[in-house]
């Protein structure tokens, strides 16, 4: 989820939290706890810091170790501590349980959209992705805001945030069950699909959609059980070319490649230089496909510059491309 979903639901976490006699009772552990989940919260995504260094090192670790087994155990450890060392009235023990929730719900939650995370590692590096709720909901988020407004004119936060959770839960059944609509209707536009992935946005009955078939990529959108069908390509293998097998050796394809399921690729030759492009399919904006990779290599095959990351105009890139230090 967003940033600001994700502080909502923490606020929520500690209005909840109210529920537990042993917070409720007390207003050290009460202050700590609501403390705890909102920092809870947030603290799987600080790894967002890594865009400060640059594209690759984000792409290839967001949502990545800060999301994993392990790191859902030693964040409520870390923040729960570290607050029993500013309130040491706080009962330690209730503390961390209501730190581990958030974190975990943290995790949880990011599951459902289509970026998805790394949650089962250090089992699998695979990335769980399940499309069916958008990074930013506006009635997840809405209804977050709703509850905060009722517990500020003096609603009990616990019962609040409980009858908003539960909501929230049959939401979530509801969303799934569109998502499966659209895949039985993908399947009869598309029979010999064999990869489908349906990404929600931010309108309730509009979805995103990339296929791989048996000979071909589609790309298109549903409208409920409508499916139409915007760009086709023909699916060809990656070639274990020279030019490919340079150009692989570059840390932004090599990010690119360990995150994106579904893309295609282009070799283009100019005067003194290759260019390598693999494209993302799952993003399509305006009929451009923002999240890209390009390698350029000289005639020795040896990498001049690279780029990997969201852009949304052809005018953008080259501009980003042409300001990035020629590699030799």
């Amino acid at each position: 989820m967003d940033t600001g979903t994700h502080v909502v639901m923490g606020i929520a976490l500690g209005g909840i939290a109210t529920l537990d006699p042993v917070v409720a009772e007390n207003t050290a552990t009460a202050t700590s706890v609501l403390i705890a989940t909102i920092v809870g919260s947030q603290a799987p995504d600080i790894d967002a810091l890594l865009k400060l260094k640059n594209n690759a090192v984000y792409i290839r670790n967001h949502r990545g170790i800060t999301h994993s087994l392990p790191a859902v155990l030693l964040w409520p450890i870390l923040i729960s501590g570290l607050l029993h060392f500013f309130f040491p009235e706080a009962n330690l023990l209730h503390l961390w349980i209501w730190t581990f929730i958030a974190v975990f719900l943290h995790v949880f939650v990011d599951i459902f959209n289509s970026y998805g995370t790394q949650a089962l590692r250090p089992i699998s590096s695979k990335w769980i992705a399940l499309g069916f709720i958008n990074t930013f909901d506006p009635f997840i988020f809405g209804i977050h805001l709703v509850g905060l407004m009722l517990w500020a004119i003096g609603a009990h936060p616990g019962y609040t945030f409980l009858a908003i959770y539960i909501i929230l839960f049959f939401y979530y059944v509801a969303r799934f069950i569109m998502q499966r609509v659209v895949r039985h209707a993908v399947l009869k536009t598309v029979p010999d699909a064999e990869t489908i992935i349906i990404a929600s946005t931010m309108r309730f009955n509009q979805w995103r959609i990339a296929i791989t078939a048996k000979d071909s990529f589609y790309v298109g959108r549903a409208y409920k059980r409508s499916i139409t069908i915007l760009d086709k390509f023909n699916r060809r293998a990656v070639p274990d070319s020279p030019i490919i097998k340079a150009a692989k050796e570059d840390k932004n394809l090599s990010a690119f490649l360990s995150f994106s399921p579904i893309y295609r690729w282009e070799i283009n030759e100019y005067q003194h230089y290759y260019e390598v492009r693999f494209i993302d399919l799952r993003y399509r904006s305006n009929g451009h496909y923002p999240f890209v990779a390009v390698v350029q290599l000289n005639q020795d095959l040896q990498i001049i510059r690279s780029y990997t990351g969201w852009i949304f105009s052809e005018k953008k890139l080259r501009k980003k491309l042409n300001a990035i230090p020629n590699s030799n």
